[in-house]
């Protein structure tokens, strides 16, 4: 049985991750529990939990050696945060990849898959980002990620180690942290409070749930190059405007409880990915959108005590 170590695994993304793979490997989490990091995304799957940090090397001496597969999550990743301040995302995102690539160097460790953004390619007018474009971020989050997308090629090419990079649309489901757009509208919304739009509510992301993210590592861990890059693309194309549209209707709410407020510094305007690559390889998006944002509302209503 494979032994799998998630970092970041408390974390959204990470906790479905390692629900997903609990049921055909032994699982180790890594988390350093900061704010977004809880252990309750982790209730009822098989592990073994580490509280850390990915830059603390020698925690890592002692979490990694015996893993096969690494799965690296932990990350600073809200932009907001890191405009008011870069340098946690530069020291988790940049320094912690390298740390922790250091330490699968030491140990053998035989694949490991570093996890990204779509943020890391910038603003897209038309069309679709391949995984040859160029790195152009534009906030601190999206430059820190995009640092440690880099450490982790050039450790392919340069030690020879099996690192495999995955960037990803806007993810959405149930447990996110509520910072992120949809779980901040949607806990406002049931709270009766007004949503913050920034700017004219434009800007453009492209919308992938959870489950079909963490298939998707799942299949570039088990067949993914080393050095190679894969985009994970989103199912639905939305402003902004028109997501916060469908989520006043899920809740039942009216335009009125939309606040209009100054947009955020050099806000992107539209994200868009092109995973014709990973797609040769046979994923598929199971999750309709419309199906995934309603359970997603339904969690949120159903599920109080995680988050007021």
């Amino acid at each position: 049985m494979t032994r799998l170590l998630v970092t970041g695994g408390a974390g959204f993304i990470g906790s479905h991750f390692a629900r997903l793979l609990a049921v055909s490997a032994d699982v180790t989490v890594l988390d350093k529990l900061t704010y977004a990091g809880d252990r309750a995304n982790l209730a009822g799957v098989r592990h073994a939990f580490s509280h850390g940090d990915i830059c603390d090397p020698a925690l890592l001496d002692e979490v990694v050696p015996g893993h096969d597969l690494v799965v690296n999550f932990a990350a600073e990743s809200h932009v907001d945060r890191s405009i008011d301040g870069a340098a946690d995302f530069v020291r988790t995102n940049v320094l912690g990849t390298q740390t922790l690539l250091d330490a699968c160097l030491r140990h053998g460790v035989r694949k490991v898959v570093q996890v990204s953004t779509d943020e890391v390619y910038g603003s897209i007018d038309l069309g679709s980002w391949n995984e040859e474009a160029p790195l152009q971020p534009r906030s601190p989050y999206a430059a820190s990620k995009a640092g440690g997308d880099l450490i982790a090629r050039a450790y392919a090419i340069t030690h020879g180690l099996d690192v495999s990079i995955t960037r990803c649309g806007n993810n959405y489901g149930p447990g996110q942290y509520p910072e992120k757009l949809i779980p901040l509208f949607v806990t406002n919304l049931l709270r009766d409070r007004k949503v913050p739009l920034y700017g004219d509510g434009g800007n453009v992301r492209d919308w992938v749930h959870v489950e079909d993210h963490c298939a998707a590592i799942r299949l570039v861990a088990e067949v993914g190059g080393p050095g190679e890059v894969y985009n994970i693309a989103g199912t639905t194309e939305l402003t902004n405007k028109e997501l916060t549209g469908r989520l006043l209707e899920a809740t039942g709410r009216g335009w009125d409880k939309v606040e209009h407020v100054a947009d955020r510094k050099g806000h992107d305007r539209r994200y868009s990915l092109d995973d014709g690559k990973l797609r040769a390889l046979g994923y598929r998006p199971q999750v309709p959108f419309d199906q995934g944002l309603k359970d997603t509302v339904r969690w949120y209503a159903e599920h109080r005590e995680r988050w007021a």
